[in-house]
């Protein structure tokens, strides 16, 4: 009998003599035990939700360490298998699908995916992370979090060393290689800016051993450097695709939900013809201020709608941020958004703090900006709202094209998506959530996807006086949603070329040449994840109109919106179930 087991059967006969009552508990048992043991699977990752136990460990990732926590996840799932489902609360039935689906992930990605074997990016995040989630924070005194971090810069070459022996250069692929080149520097940076200018306040001891844990952590760092140059990628010769059996394994773990790869591709190539037929709409209003003469064809071809489209966004494109004020003009922004929101009653604003950084570098080259929340532990932290600067590196042509993409209207949106009442508003809401689990094992396609619904939200309610520009333009990021979505599986299933997906993104989606190869990147560096933004919103979607039948006359934004902000951030597909009093789903067998 293994431990878990034996806590599960001690669990259920402590409990009350009622059926229901002590399946519910032996579930929490096993829940607050899974919680307690986020140490064991990863004490970095531990850290970034809050846990700080281990705050002085960095993750072991060799095989013996994989083993041990495969054998552990697969004894919380035999345990939880053993339990009637029928006999939770519905709130507790929710949670233990969730906390099924994610072992069942975890277990499945460490057998099958084994990213630990050819993705070198799995360790730069996890060592740039280490130390980030550490200083990031003001969640104990600085002294004890600078020690933590001298404790951890202490283990980076045998972590490294281990990454090493793991990963097999054959199976890497080589846009992974390049791309750890770039960000492991990342980690010496972090240092220099976020552990330096602190350690004044250390006594002389601690000075001493967390200088010595710099220079060994750069001296690793630079080892492994050396390495990832002159070992790895020389050798890299793995594919970025990973195939069909593996991608829709992939994305029906990421998305939880009953569509599948083939019913996402084809909502979301009818969806965007729809969007680009809104779109030409919409231009049409601003091409006619521009030029009252105009007299539009009847039935235009697309050729045509292209060309009013393209001129219509060019007028957006003519309002620029400054090249070094983006995040200036985002924090400006955000309170705009804040103080629409708030006057228009959409939801419930919260008082959680909000911070506008400047993206650390080890996290730079995958995406312009990120909303970074505080941990389901810790509640009372900031969340920051990550904003990318512009590489150093690149032409003017290039900074151009980025800036015409991020134009003043596009960064609105994307402050919209990330800040108020996207990412920050719903995750801090989400947080307050009393299931810790639940806070946990948060879904991306609900993440996401409220974020997409926030930015069309926003327009339909008026924000901007509505502005055409404003309006084509959350248009034209609606269109990205949709271009992610069909180029994720083409990519990785279909074999779709990179001119294609160019094409597809630059004529079909308008997007610039800089923001589409860098999506490409992205796309080859990840896989199923862009997909999570467009399912996520066509299922938001979905169950507000049900909601809308259901309430009728009743049906307000701001009642819908917190009570679908209440049950924290599981699948949609849960909360629509909790909401309309539905039976809870139940993964597929």
């Amino acid at each position: 009998m293994t431990r878990k087991t034996l806590v599960l059967l001690i669990s259920i006969l402590s409990a009350s003599a009622h059926a229901d009552t002590a399946t519910d508990n032996a579930f929490q048992n096993l829940a607050d035990e899974y919680i307690s043991d986020l140490t064991n699977f990863s004490p970095v990752s531990a850290t970034m939700i809050g846990d700080h136990r281990a705050d002085g460990e960095l993750d072991q990732v060799d095989a013996a360490a994989r083993e041990e926590t495969l054998t552990l996840l697969r004894e919380y799932r035999d345990a939880l298998s053993a339990l009637d489902r029928d006999e939770m609360s519905r709130a507790n039935q929710v949670d233990a699908e969730l906390l099924l689906h994610s072992l069942e992930s975890s277990i499945w990605s460490s057998e099958q995916l084994q990213e630990w074997a050819w993705n070198p990016l799995y360790y730069v995040s996890r060592s740039g992370g280490s130390i980030y989630g550490l200083l990031s924070r003001d969640y104990a005194p600085i002294e004890q979090r600078l020690m933590a971090a001298a404790s951890r810069l202490e283990q980076i070459p045998r972590f490294l060393e281990q990454a090493r022996g793991e990963l097999q250069p054959e199976r890497v692929p080589k846009i992974h290689a390049e791309k750890a080149i770039q960000q492991n520097p990342g980690l010496g940076s972090m240092v220099d800016h976020m552990i330096i200018p602190e350690m004044d306040v250390l006594n002389e001891a601690d000075q001493a051993r967390l200088n010595a844990a710099i220079e060994t952590a750069k001296n690793a760092v630079a080892d492994h450097q050396t390495w990832l140059e002159e070992e790895l990628l020389p050798r890299a010769n793995g594919d970025f695709r990973i195939g069909a059996e593996l991608y829709d394994v992939k994305l029906a773990f990421a998305l939880n939900s009953p569509m599948s790869r083939k019913d996402v591709t084809a909502r979301a190539e009818q969806e965007y013809e729809n969007v680009r037929n809104r779109m030409y709409e919409v231009a049409k209003v601003v091409y006619l201020a521009k030029n009252p003469m105009t007299a539009f064809p009847d039935n235009p071809d697309e050729s045509y709608k292209q060309v009013i489209i393209r001129a219509a966004l060019e007028e957006a494109y003519r309002q620029l941020p400054p090249p070094d004020g983006i995040v200036a003009v985002a924090r400006e922004q955000l309170q705009e958004a804040t103080d629409f929101v708030v006057e228009h009653n959409l939801v419930t604003m919260p008082d959680e703090p909000v911070e506008i950084i400047v993206m650390p570098e080890f996290r730079r080259g995958v995406t312009l900006a990120y909303l970074d929340a505080p941990g389901a532990l810790d509640k009372d932290q900031p969340a920051f709202y990550a904003v990318a600067p512009l590489p150093e590196d690149w032409t003017e042509e290039q900074v151009e094209s980025f800036l015409r993409e991020y134009n003043l209207f596009s960064i609105q949106d994307l402050t919209i998506h990330e800040g108020v009442p996207g990412h920050y508003l719903q995750i801090a809401l989400s947080n307050r959530y009393p299931s810790v689990l639940r806070s946990v094992l948060q879904s991306g396609p609900f993440i996401e996807g409220w974020a997409v619904y926030a930015e069309q939200m926003m327009i339909d309610a008026g924000y901007q006086d509505h502005d055409p520009l404003q309006e084509l333009i959350t248009l034209k990021w609606y269109l990205r949603a949709i271009t992610n979505a069909i180029i994720d599986s083409a990519i990785h299933v279909d074999g779709m070329t990179r001119d294609a997906a160019m094409k597809l993104m630059v004529e079909g989606g308008f997007q610039e040449e800089r923001e589409a190869a860098g999506k490409w990147v992205r796309a080859q560096l990840t896989s199923a994840q862009l997909s999570t933004y467009f399912v996520g919103y066509q299922e938001h979607i979905e169950m507000r109109a049900a909601l809308q039948e259901v309430w009728g006359d009743e049906f307000t934004l701001r009642r819908y919106h917190d009570q679908a902000l209440s049950y924290g951030s599981p699948p949609v597909r849960f909360v629509r179930a909790l909401m309309l009093g539905e039976d809870i789903p139940r993964r597929r067998e």
